[in-house]
């Protein structure tokens, strides 16, 4: 049965590389056919980059590990077996769910006090 793992791993990796692929050069010619220019279509695929995306990545790594290590405290605390093994999992998802709020507001605020001091 693992000897199915890596075979199944490739498999799926590949079809969705394929599938991207495909919907990306549908999406492309569906642009053509409305009658976009060459430099429309750039400018409608343009990347645009967050600048605030590693301070935005920080703020939920750093909820991450404070859930991960709430969690394990409170899991040394209660001895009941059930209790013990659930809050590993409930502070981390939670205080990881908190960390992408707290991130997102913050750096929406950084965003509006950027354009207020253009």
């Amino acid at each position: 049965m693992e000897e199915l793992i890596p075979i199944i791993l490739f498999l799926v990796t590949g079809l969705v590389i394929i599938t991207w692929i495909y919907f990306r050069s549908k999406e492309k010619q569906m642009i053509i056919d409305k009658g976009m220019s060459y430099e429309q279509m750039q400018e409608f695929f343009k990347i645009r980059r967050d600048k605030y995306l590693f301070f935005k990545l920080g703020i939920v790594i750093f909820f991450f590990g404070l859930g991960l290590g709430v969690g394990l405290l409170l899991q040394s605390f209660y001895w009941d077996n059930i209790i013990q093994r659930a809050w590993v999992p409930f502070m981390t998802i939670t205080m990881t769910g908190i960390g992408f709020i707290v991130a997102f507001f913050w750096a929406r605020k950084l965003e509006k006090n950027e354009q207020q001091n253009l």
